[in-house]
């Protein structure tokens, strides 16, 4: 499945009323051997901006669990696994506020000013949830080359 069916496919579950951290999320679940149940519970808490609170963008906060799921750290004391899952989510980010204007829903709805002083677009969602599959499956590519995005994770030789 290439990127802009994976783009395609986060649009139409946001269409569908999923919130947009269950778009995103979803749109890559089987990479992860997730089922597209699962995802939208593991997502289910992150529209809104983190619960409707207009915090960090649920499409942001999906392409966030998409990294923890992509290399997540698993062992307490490892703490390198830590360190570079913190620099993608953080690569994730900047390329987000970067193409968005913010990472914040609030900014992004115009609820409140964009740190960048941008005016906001008028509800931006369905292009917020593109923009987030769109950067994760930038990510994705670049990490783990087109092909493997046919295998799930566990047959996926991480570099």
């Amino acid at each position: 499945m290439d990127k802009d069916v994976r783009v395609s496919r986060a649009v139409g579950y946001f269409r569908q009323g999923y919130n947009c951290a269950q778009a995103v999320c979803a749109a890559f679940a089987d990479l992860y051997g997730l089922t597209e149940e699962q995802a939208m519970r593991v997502a289910a808490s992150f529209g809104g901006g983190i619960g409707r609170m207009h915090e960090t963008c649920g499409a942001a906060c999906g392409m966030f669990i998409l990294a923890g799921l992509d290399c997540g750290a698993t062992r307490s004391e490892d703490r390198e696994g830590k360190l570079h899952n913190y620099e993608v989510v953080q690569r994730l980010a900047a390329e987000f506020r970067r193409r968005n204007g913010s990472l914040v829903c609030a900014e992004l709805l115009g609820m409140r000013p964009p740190a960048d002083g941008a005016p906001p677009k008028k509800r931006p969602c369905a292009d917020t949830v593109a923009e987030g599959a769109r950067i994760f499956a930038d990510y994705f590519e670049e990490v783990h080359e087109m092909p493997s995005l046919h295998k799930p994770l566990q047959d996926i030789e991480l570099a």
